[in-house]
C-alpha cells in the first residue's frame, strides 16, 4: 500500500515505515503529524485518485529530527570585468517517518 501526499507544495510517494525528507516542518522531535492533501492511494491494486484530494484518507507520521541538506554553491562570474561572487546555501528539512496510511 502506498500513497502520493502533498507536503508543503511538493508531492512524495510514501508507504508504511518509510522515512522521506520534507520541507521544514514546525514541530519538535517525537512530535506527531498528520497530512490530509493525500492525491492518490493504492491498496493492493485498488487506486483511489482524488479530484484533487482523496476524502477520508490521511497520512500519521512522525518528527524524528531536522537536518540540512547538501551544500549548493551558487558562482556568479561576468567575465572581462572582474565580477565573481560565491555564495553557499543548505536548505533545511524535515525527516518524517511514515507511522500509517488510512
Amino acid at each position: 500500500m502506498y500513497a502520493i501526499v502533498d507536503i508543503a507544495g511538493k508531492q512524495f510517494k510514501v508507504s508504511k515505515d518509510q522515512y522521506i525528507y520534507a520541507p521544514k516542518m514546525e514541530g519538535d522531535a517525537g512530535t506527531a503529524v498528520e497530512f490530509d492533501q493525500v492525491l492518490l492511494v493504492d491498496n493492493n491494486g485498488a487506486v483511489q485518485v482524488g479530484a484533487p484530494t482523496v476524502s477520508g484518507v490521511k497520512v500519521a507520521g512522525k518528527i524524528l529530527e531536522h537536518v540540512k541538506g547538501d551544500k549548493e554553491i551558487v558562482f556568479k562570474k561576468k567575465r572581462r570585468k572582474g565580477y565573481a561572487v560565491k555564495n553557499g546555501h543548505r536548505q533545511q528539512y524535515t525527516k518524517v517517518q511514515i507511522e500509517s496510511i488510512g
